[in-house]
């Protein structure tokens, strides 16, 4: 195994310290000329320099605020023994204040989504992360990241990360003709919508009347913002809905069987996720319970209890006492 990096901030982040003593999040956004996309950083000692990185993914149509009371969490579940962590919270292109970046050269897909995050690593002169966690779509994103650093699509100074965490992400091919999924109809209502939303509580009693949750209209209302007198999307639609069909093309099955060297892959089910079916839970307990070869990296398989696809929201206890003994194995 490489040896482990301490890594101090570069000196062009001494005033992002000094910002990051607050309890509000650091907002970022990069560089639009070269189109790298925004992030939030959370640390659980924003004055001391930070040992270890993580990035983390958000799903389709969500962003980084999202992640951003499970980041705490973390970050200060792992300073116990004074290491401190440095959470990057990502806004995929397309979502949440990357929506608001031009110049993301589309195709919009798993390979380029993963890039926007090797673009803001060197963009910003950042040592790689050490762990790379995404949910949903975000999970998908993270096994593309890896996969393009693995096979030197990044450059030769890339890293792969020591840990890889996708969470309640199927890593095969996604049936797109399975009508029930949840995601599916949510995506075809949007798109049948007017591009401007007369208000928030019009759009939730909409998809009220269509049939969705009061939970999930209320969190699709949240990402409404105001744009003169009526309200538009944080996230580009259009855009996103090409993210998605990505992700329900992209097949991982042979990374996770076949891990890069130094590189463990961690999957969390949720137990009442309806993401999963049988066959899949099957191949994922027989590559974790075979194993990898010595020259490979690891795969590992976890079950979340009590969550259903929300996991942070779900069960955030569940998942920390999950990740949080494994990335301080790191250190």
């Amino acid at each position: 195994m490489s040896s482990i990096c301490r890594t101090k901030p570069v000196e062009g982040l001494r005033l992002l310290n000094r910002v990051l003593t607050t309890s509000t999040p650091y907002i970022h956004w990069s560089d639009r000329s070269i189109a790298t996309v925004a992030f939030e950083e959370v640390r659980s000692s924003p004055e001391k320099p930070y040992d270890f990185t993580a990035f983390i993914f958000h799903g389709l149509l969500g962003s980084s605020r999202n992640w951003r009371s499970f980041s705490r969490s973390l970050a200060s579940s792992l300073s116990a023994d004074g290491v401190n962590w440095r959470m990057i919270l990502v806004d995929l292109r397309n979502h949440g204040n990357s929506a608001k970046i031009e110049g993301f050269v589309p195709p919009h897909d798993m390979e380029n989504a993963a890039k926007d995050v090797a673009n803001l690593v060197n963009s910003k002169g950042w040592d790689w992360p050490d762990v790379v966690i995404g949910h949903s779509m975000g999970g998908k994103v993270a096994l593309q990241y890896v996969e393009s650093c693995s096979r030197g699509v990044y450059g030769q100074s890339a890293r792969l990360p020591k840990q890889l965490w996708v969470l309640d992400s199927v890593p095969g091919k996604v049936n797109p003709d399975d009508s029930n999924r949840e995601v599916e109809k949510v995506m075809q209502t949007l798109q049948s919508l007017p591009s401007s939303i007369p208000s928030r509580k019009w759009l939730v009693d909409h998809l009220l009347k269509l049939g969705f949750s009061k939970a999930l209209s209320e969190w699709l209302g949240s990402n409404l913002e105001k744009s003169g007198d009526s309200m538009t999307w944080n996230f580009n639609i259009e855009a996103a809905a090409e993210m998605f069909d990505s992700y329900r093309e992209k097949d991982y099955w042979p990374l996770l069987e076949h891990p890069p060297k130094g590189t463990e892959i961690a999957i969390v089910r949720a137990e009442k996720s309806d993401r999963w079916d049988p066959e899949t839970v099957q191949k994922l307990e027989s590559i974790a319970s075979n194993g990898t070869g010595g020259s490979e990296g690891k795969m590992s398989y976890h079950l979340l209890p009590k969550s259903g696809h929300w996991v942070h929201v779900e069960n955030p206890k569940g998942l920390l006492e999950i990740i949080t003994p494994k990335l301080a194995s790191i250190v």
